[in-house]
């Protein structure tokens, strides 16, 4: 975990934090194991959107950083990451992953919880828990803007759209391979049975242990330093620390992002004639759609500004949003829902 990164989302200007609670942001004044269900409900959340950051030592209204008191980091610091992994995976449906870490930032100690974007959504709770039932069976919950609610519709739809699509992929890939390689030179790797087949032939056996801890690297996301444990088939099977990673084409923005900020505005209102161009701005700024590849990108003047945003996160002045069918889906729906 970034500590530099943590320092600016509790950097002080005048009296009060510079930054809000956003998307992917969330403070807390102090850790409490009382409160695990409703910080596991913001787990939930981020995952089901970008992922997000909880900081603990953050007081609220007004908003200044106060730090952990004494008890509330002996709480922190005894944190058990199993037990709390296994909270998670017997709350909700799919797998959250998280890190925790302790900071010390101008004489005050903070505690941080970094939650990733789920691989699989929607994640759903499958069991109510804590007080008032915080967390109730079958609700699934997700981030807005500086909070974490039930689900609406329009984000729904699309986590189901993208499941979908993903599921699609992976079968087209998959038959695209088999294809390559050719029917008769196919064979599956099956990590439950712990065994290579081929057609109704076991051609290989694995170390059940080895089986189970055989995880793959998600397209887009390796890390040399934090990529999942990878193997390579080289005759024998050997664990290696490595592994080549072929980057993707870099994509045709405006095939993918066919639409200008007018251009959306344009589509919404031929879809909702009573909606005004404001609300069309102002649902995108509330849901930072901006900054979300699921409905627009930032079409860049040159490679330059690309790259620093890239590094430094830093956007160029004036640099364009495009937007594809789904952002335009997305504001319909808000709209809808919104202002009707």
């Amino acid at each position: 975990m970034d500590e530099k990164r943590i320092a600016e989302l509790l950097r002080v200007k005048g009296d009060y934090l510079f930054h809000r609670e956003s998307q992917e942001l969330e403070f807390k004044e102090q850790f409490n194991f009382a409160g695990l269900a409703d910080y596991f409900r913001d787990f939930a959340g981020f995952a089901n959107n970008r992922g997000g950051i909880l900081i603990f030592g953050v007081k609220d209204k007004p908003r200044i950083p106060i730090g952990l008191s004494d008890a509330s980091m002996r709480q922190f610091e005894k944190i058990d990451p199993e037990r709390i992994s296994g909270y998670l995976l017997n709350i909700f449906s799919s797998d959250i992953r998280w890190k925790q870490s302790l900071f010390k930032i101008q004489g005050m100690t903070f505690g941080v919880f970094e939650i990733y974007e789920a691989d699989v959504k929607p994640v759903i709770a499958r069991k109510d828990e804590g007080k008032d039932n915080t967390i109730k069976n079958g609700e699934i919950y997700y981030r807005y803007g500086g909070r974490t609610q039930k689900i609406q519709s329009a984000e729904l739809e699309n986590l189901i759209n993208r499941r979908v699509e993903q599921t699609n992929n992976q079968w087209m890939d998959l038959m695209a391979k088999i294809g390559a390689a050719g029917p008769n030179n196919a064979a599956i790797l099956d990590t439950e049975k712990s065994l290579i087949a081929k057609g109704d032939k076991t051609i290989m056996v694995l170390d059940e242990d080895l089986a189970q801890k055989l995880k793959f690297i998600k397209e887009g996301q390796f890390s040399e330093t934090k990529g999942a444990t990878t193997l390579r088939l080289v005759g024998d099977v050997v664990p290696v620390n490595e592994v080549d990673v072929v980057k993707k084409v870099k994509e045709n923005l405006t095939k993918t992002y066919p639409l200008s900020g007018m251009d959306l505005a344009q589509e919404v209102r031929k879809r909702a004639p009573k909606s005004a161009q404001h609300q069309v701005w102002a649902v995108i700024a509330e849901n930072d759609m901006k900054a979300n590849r699921d409905y627009s990108a930032y079409n860049f003047r040159n490679r330059t500004q690309e790259e620093q945003f890239e590094k430094a996160g830093v956007l160029a002045g004036g640099t364009p949003s495009i937007y594809n069918y789904a952002a335009v889906d997305f504001i319909v729906k808000v709209i809808d829902e919104k202002y009707n």
